[in-house]
Order: C-alpha cells, then sequence, then structure tokens
C-alpha cells in the first residue's frame, strides 16, 4: 500500500509540474489606449495582439502558450506606473511599453529594479542613457535618427535654414534637442524654434511665425494627432517649403487625418508597411486582414518586439527575464531565420537598436519609399 501511496504522490506531482510547465507565460502590455497616445498605443497593442496570435497557434514558445494582458495608461504616467507594478507583481515575464517616452521615464524604474526584461515604443534618447539593462527599443533612439534626417536635409535637400516646429514634452523636446545639435554639427541654421503644447489644436501661430522665418525647410516633430493639425493649417496658410519630419509626421493615421494637406511631406522612418520587402508586405496584408485598416510604424514594432521576444526565449531555452535582458545586449536577430522581426536587427549594450531605415515621401495619401538607409553598423 505504502508503494501505491508513493506512486500516486509522484504522479501527483509530475501531473501537477506538467500543468505549471504547460500553462500560459504572461506578457503584460501597458499601453495608451485612450488620451493623446491612443494613436501609437492602440496601433502598437494590435501589432502585438496579432503576434501573440500566430505564436499561440503554431504551439506557442518552448510549449507554452502566451497570456497577453494589456491595461489602458489613459496615456497617465502615473497610471502607467500603477500598471507596471500590478504586471510584475502578477509575475510577467516580459512588459510591453508604454509607448510614450514620457510614461516609459516614470516607469522604467519598476521593470529595472524587479530585472524583468521591457520593451518600449518611446524614442526619447534619455530612455537609454539612463544605464537600465532591463529596457530595449523598438524603434531608434532620437540620438541615432536624427543625425540620419538632418544630413539628408542638407546633402539631398541642399538646405541651409530650418525651422523647428516641436510638441513640448518628453518626446518632442528630446527630438528637437537631438536635431539641433546634428544639424549645428553640419553648419545649418535654425532660424525658428516653435514649441507647441501637447494635444495642441490651433495651429495658426504657429505656421505664422514659420512663415516668418522663411526657412529652406520645416522640420515639424509631433504626435500624429498634432501633426494631423499642423500639416492642414500649413497647407490652409499656403506654407510653400519642404516639409520634413521623423517617423511621427508620416504615420499612415496622419495620412488618413491629413488628407491631402500631407501629400509632399518627407520624413525617415525606421519602419513602413511600404517598404519593399516581402516580409513586411506579408505583414501588412495579414494586418489589413485581421484589423480592417493599414497599421503604422507603431504596429510593426509591437509585432516584431513579440518576436524578438519569441527568437530570444527559444535561444536560451527558458523562460528568465533576467536572462533575456542579459541575452539580447549584442543580440543579431537574422529576419530570414525569424521572418517576424520583420528586418535584422541588432541590440547594443544600452538597448538601443540598429537596423535598416527609409527615406520616405507622401504621394496620393499613401508612403512612397524614396531611399534605404543602412544601418549604422553597415551590415
Amino acid at each position: 500500500m505504502r508503494i501505491v501511496a508513493r506512486l500516486i504522490v509522484v504522479a501527483f506531482a509530475c501531473a501537477i509540474f506538467g500543468v505549471q510547465a504547460q500553462s500560459p507565460v504572461l506578457f503584460a502590455g501597458i499601453m495608451e489606449l485612450s488620451g493623446t497616445g491612443a494613436t501609437p498605443g492602440n496601433n502598437f497593442d494590435n501589432g502585438v495582439k496579432l503576434a501573440v496570435r500566430e505564436i499561440n497557434a503554431s504551439g506557442g514558445i518552448l510549449g507554452r502558450k502566451i497570456n497577453y494582458v494589456t491595461t489602458d495608461t489613459q496615456t497617465n504616467p502615473g497610471l502607467a506606473k500603477a500598471a507596471v507594478q500590478k504586471a510584475l507583481d502578477d509575475g510577467a515575464y516580459v512588459v510591453l511599453g508604454p509607448v510614450h517616452s514620457g510614461s516609459m521615464i516614470v516607469t522604467m524604474g519598476e521593470t529595472g529594479k524587479a530585472e524583468v526584461t521591457n520593451f518600449t515604443g518611446g524614442e526619447a534618447a534619455v530612455i537609454t542613457q539612463q544605464g537600465n539593462r532591463y529596457v530595449f527599443r523598438t524603434s531608434f533612439t532620437q540620438s541615432t535618427s536624427m543625425p540620419k534626417l538632418a544630413r539628408y536635409i542638407k546633402d539631398q535637400m541642399k538646405a541651409k535654414t530650418v525651422a523647428i516646429l516641436f510638441t513640448n514634452n518628453d518626446f518632442g523636446k528630446g527630438g528637437r534637442d537631438e536635431m539641433v545639435k546634428a544639424l549645428a554639427a553640419i553648419d545649418v541654421k535654425v532660424v525658428a524654434d516653435i514649441s507647441s503644447d501637447p494635444g495642441q489644436i490651433d495651429f495658426s501661430g504657429a505656421v505664422v511665425k514659420a512663415k516668418q522665418a522663411d526657412p529652406d525647410v520645416l522640420f515639424a516633430y509631433l504626435t500624429e494627432e498634432e501633426g494631423a493639425r499642423a500639416l492642414k493649417e500649413l497647407r490652409k496658410q499656403n506654407f510653400a517649403k519642404p516639409i520634413v519630419g521623423e517617423t511621427t509626421i508620416i504615420g499612415q493615421k496622419v495620412i488618413d487625418l491629413a488628407g491631402d494637406a500631407a501629400n509632399g511631406v518627407i520624413g525617415h522612418v525606421g519602419l513602413t508597411p511600404d517598404a519593399p520587402n516581402p516580409t513586411i508586405k506579408s505583414f501588412d496584408a495579414k494586418y489589413l486582414k485581421e484589423y480592417n485598416q493599414r497599421s503604422d510604424h507603431n504596429g510593426m514594432k509591437g509585432y516584431s518586439a513579440v518576436y524578438i521576444i519569441k527568437a530570444m526565449t527559444e535561444k536560451i531555452g527558458k523562460f528568465d527575464s533576467k536572462a533575456l535582458a542579459a541575452a539580447l545586449h549584442g543580440a543579431r536577430i537574422s529576419a530570414k531565420d525569424n521572418p517576424g522581426v520583420l528586418l535584422d536587427v541588432t541590440f547594443d549594450q544600452k538597448g538601443d537598436l540598429d537596423r535598416e531605415s527609409f527615406i520616405v515621401k507622401v504621394t496620393n495619401g499613401k508612403q512612397t519609399v524614396t531611399a534605404v538607409v543602412p544601418p549604422l553598423g553597415g551590415k
């Protein structure tokens, strides 16, 4: 009887272990699903959900399905911090988001203390300058993208003067500062430095200032909704100079909201669904079918982040967030071997990524890729 009892106990323990081994692994989404950051937040979240569905349908990661739970931060840093703390209490393997730089700066200390890997869509340079070993980008840092764009403004557009229009928050000020630095390094003069409030509705005064400065080029660094309003006002006031920006100014949401006013705008993007790349075109088609709308760069960032996590988790062979972060530093992930990452990507020791990028121009309501910019590493 003792032997039978022991066998029953062993069988029961094995059954419990088997259930635990196959239980879903928690991915926590800390997203701006409402408030001023709703456009990038919802697109990023949609990209994550699409990747999760695909991975779960193919058996999950190391035999375990993903349980993706999203919390809406309402674009409020305080709510974002509370959501991150709850996700960590719930045992999240990874945290995805926040997308807004201001919220990420507030929350990333929590994931760092807990030694939990944290992917962000935020572009503010300061995010990866604080030495947090658990933070990783899904997009270029401003200190990488702005010098690329500044060089394009001088070499390809032959501009000698630039007016800058930016959102007065962590995201906007970070990009503005990096662009001013990059332009100064190549002897391009900033003739107007115009700030706007987050969520600003009326851009008539800002456009008047830009026209009065008479720059060769206007550099606009705004969130999606603000960018669309600014483009409409620029068109309304017949602003005749070239308009250039980073990723947000030529996002699909901006194009949809601004209509004809977006045509002719030029931007540097780390990701675009219009890239001449079969893997990206496949993603674009799947996203359109799933959500009945095209993705923007945020959807691509969310989607690729999940596949990066999958590739590196399978490489280390276990669900250990501390080990995952360690493996990501210096990692190089091939899109040929892992199509979900969309483009070959490398991570440096700060958590910043490197990959090829694109110069695009909005033509007839669509992004048209005009140039491919190679990775800084040249690979």
